[in-house]
């Protein structure tokens, strides 16, 4: 038979040492090496959607809030980013590429910066993309802002 008077007193001492140490007690944090390798996998992954044409993969990727300034006015909202990014998932061929070649994390490890060039299915280097992410989860990193810029044929500049 249970002791309730028992029961009680291990319960009170149980909770008493997880406030004494602060509450529960959480892995540390991974090295800022360790989550620009995973922000880095993640923009390999994100890129691949538009190299397998898969649309529902790159939705996966988009914060609910996020922002893409695609055209003339930014896309607000995840609805807003798949609705403006559909089109470029339509033909069978992709209408362009993209790689980071930079990716930092800042030190809290909560948001990230990865950015690279955006290729034409010829190759040739047409812009470049620069994505901010947020840590959302344990390893799961979502795109709260992209943005692509032209690049400048410095050869050709006055």
């Amino acid at each position: 038979m249970i002791d309730i008077r028992q029961a009680t007193l291990r319960w009170c001492a149980t909770v008493a040492i997880v406030i004494a140490f602060g509450g529960c007690v959480t892995a540390p944090p991974a090295s800022r090496t360790t989550l620009e390798q995973q922000v880095s996998t993640h923009e390999h992954a994100f890129a691949r959607t538009m190299a397998d044409r898969d649309f529902a993969a790159f939705s996966t990727f988009i914060a609910t809030d996020a922002i893409f300034f695609t055209g003339p006015t930014p896309l607000r909202g995840k609805e807003a980013v798949t609705a403006g990014w559909k089109r470029f998932y339509e033909r069978p061929a992709p209408p362009f590429s993209w790689t980071p070649d930079e990716v930092e994390v800042l030190d809290s490890g909560t948001l990230a910066l990865s950015s690279g060039p955006v290729r034409n299915p010829d190759g040739r280097i047409v812009s470049r993309f620069t994505s901010i992410w947020r840590l959302e989860a344990p390893g799961v990193w979502r795109v709260i802002f992209d943005r692509g810029n032209e690049v400048c044929d410095c050869a050709k500049a006055p």
